[in-house]
């Protein structure tokens, strides 16, 4: 639900930059000239927040705030004052009435939202539709880590991503970093000394620049507490060491929200290609999986109804690529996809010696498999060859 602003000023240039410092959020920016049109604005929108001047004709804002105080239905509404520099004394008298902060006039836009912040929850806001962003886009890693092996560790491992990750030693440094440069994803070291990892979490959380920026902890498996508290709190995952580079990198990218799907699925021409990489792990058959069907059925909505599922890469088989590979090749005559196989010499002997998977037909290399869909000696499923295929 959006929050509502409601800026109480006589001022058509203050209100005018409220509205234009809240922009980029996701509220609703209510406004009012003086105090009797702010109560009414008010009781009858209930604002989350009301940004309230204090010198304005027909009723000021020291006699609105006490009206609000007054009122059962309005005493609980957040109410930030607007001053100028020679009024601060007087706001901090006007404070015991009851108010959340303030804010001296002329203010940086960057001050009001940060003091906002504080108060309701600000979630930005995309303009127009948003765009997902990829495993391809670039991104902002900060590492907060004493310990600079660790760091490099993090960085060598990633290295091949377009991820930029800058490693910082303490909780300035940290704070330093994000405030010219908020970061995509934070991972910090939960034995950073006197219990800086946990401070800076709640510093993260509570600006409203880094509000909604994961948090990763790291920290050695037997560390219990540490890992403990971590997870009590809210941090979004936590990594142990020694790390698993790849498994950082997939759940850096879970994190993100990242599409993964380019990995393993390209369109080329009329052709959707589904590549697997040579480490299938669990994870990765898992990911496959999950994007299979939507994928295969974006291309025949967008009428492209042939692909060629490529397991080149492969060094083995398991019966994890097993089951992929059938899935694949059932979705594709769920859907009236056109398909071949593509592999190598190993993988298809391999092959050989299953039950389920013997009678596949493979070609030695992708040109000649969407060649074969294409051309007209060419059997429309190279795959239907095989006896029909078991639970692997």
């Amino acid at each position: 639900m959006r929050n509502k602003i409601l800026t109480v000023d006589d001022s058509k240039t203050v209100r005018i930059i409220v509205r234009k410092a809240f922009k980029s959020y996701d509220c609703e920016i209510l406004e009012a000239s003086n105090g009797v049109e702010g109560l009414a604005v008010a009781a009858k929108e209930m604002p989350d927040l009301i940004l309230l001047d204090i010198t304005m004709p027909v009723m000021d804002g020291v006699e609105m705030l006490t009206r609000l105080k007054s009122d059962p239905q309005l005493k609980n509404i957040p109410i930030m004052m607007l001053t100028a520099e020679g009024g601060k004394d007087n706001v901090l008298k006007i404070a015991k009435i009851g108010i959340r902060d303030y804010i001296v006039k002329p203010f940086k836009e960057e001050l009001l939202i940060e003091k906002a912040g504080r108060i309701i929850e600000l979630k930005p806001l995309s303009d127009g539709p948003t765009k997902v962003r990829s495993i391809f886009d670039a991104a902002t890693l900060l590492v907060v880590e004493d310990k600079p092996a660790i760091v490099q560790q993090i960085q060598a491992g990633l290295k091949h991503t377009p991820w930029a990750v800058h490693g910082v030693s303490t909780q300035g440094e940290a704070m330093d970093f994000w405030t010219k440069t908020p970061p995509d994803l934070i991972m910090i070291s939960l034995t950073l000394p006197e219990d800086a990892a946990f401070t800076l979490f709640r510093l993260i959380r509570s600006n409203v620049k880094t509000k909604y920026t994961p948090v990763f902890g790291l920290v050695v498996k037997t560390e219990a507490g540490p890992l403990q508290q971590a997870q009590t709190v809210g941090f979004t995952t936590v990594i142990t060491k020694p790390i698993d580079v790849s498994e950082l990198e997939s759940k850096i990218a879970k994190a993100m929200n990242l599409d993964t799907s380019q990995r393993y699925f390209k369109l080329e021409s009329d052709i959707l290609v589904m590549r697997l990489p040579e480490n299938c792990t669990p994870a990765v058959l898992a990911e496959i999986s999950n994007y299979m069907k939507p994928k295969l059925a974006e291309a025949v909505d967008a009428g492209n109804n042939k692909a060629v599922i490529d397991v080149h890469p492969l060094k083995s088989v398991h019966m994890g690529v097993i089951k992929i590979l059938m899935l694949a090749m059932q979705t594709c005559r769920e859907l009236g996809v056109q398909f071949s196989l593509v592999g190598n010499t190993q993988l298809i002997a391999e092959c050989k010696g299953f039950e389920d998977t013997r009678n596949w037909v493979f070609h030695d290399t992708l040109e000649n498999a969407k060649a074969s869909l294409g051309g007209p000696k060419a059997p429309a499923e190279p795959a239907a060859a095989a006896p029909a295929m078991a639970s692997a």
